[in-house]
């Protein structure tokens, strides 16, 4: 008997927990301003959301690599999580040793682009990413780029510029130790 007892104690102890917790729920919801919609507010977030570019990992370190190994790569995976399609107009890279490429949900790639005016692929992009979608820029680096001078630490960027007003400029970021 007294076993049951303990059974009825948990159970009354776990119902008042969780009446507890919808009593502050809803009187958090009645007194705070913020929880409350307010419609100019909701229009302004709205807009805001109709195009922004999610990046899972804007960071990727490669470590220690050999120039003598050639082209290293690394995938950055990225959503358009707005209700507007994005176009991205421009692709480029802040070194000649580094090219993008980006590449669709349905496979398709556009690129490669490269650092504007040393000899780079030319940054007009065009691409546009619709709601929801996902799609990835593939980084290749070359470490042999450089020649023997080229050996160190090297921190190097893709930039994407779009129409987003939340992200009009995404910065892909890679580093990588290159020895010889």
């Amino acid at each position: 008997m007294k076993h049951q007892g303990m059974k009825y104690h948990w159970l009354f102890c776990g119902l008042m927990v969780a009446g507890a917790v919808i009593v502050t729920a809803v009187y958090s919801g009645q007194n705070n301003p913020s929880v409350k919609a307010d419609p100019s507010q909701t229009a302004a977030l709205a807009e805001k959301i109709q195009s922004q570019i999610s990046v899972r990992n804007d960071y990727y370190d490669f470590g220690t690599i050999n120039m003598k190994n050639g082209l290293v790569r690394q995938v950055y995976k990225l959503t358009n999580l707005g209700q507007q399609p994005i176009i991205i107009s421009k692709a480029y890279t802040s070194c000649m040793c580094t090219k993008a490429n980006i590449i669709s949900q349905n496979g398709k790639t556009s690129g490669p682009f490269g650092m504007p005016g040393h000899g780079g692929a030319v940054a007009r992009a065009n691409v546009t990413i619709q709601p929801g979608e996902g799609f990835s820029v593939e980084a290749v680096f070359d470490p042999a780029a450089h020649g023997p001078s080229g050996i160190g630490l090297a921190n190097r960027m893709i930039y994407l510029e779009t129409n987003s007003e939340v992200s009009p400029k995404v910065e892909l970021k890679f580093s990588a130790n290159v020895t010889n």
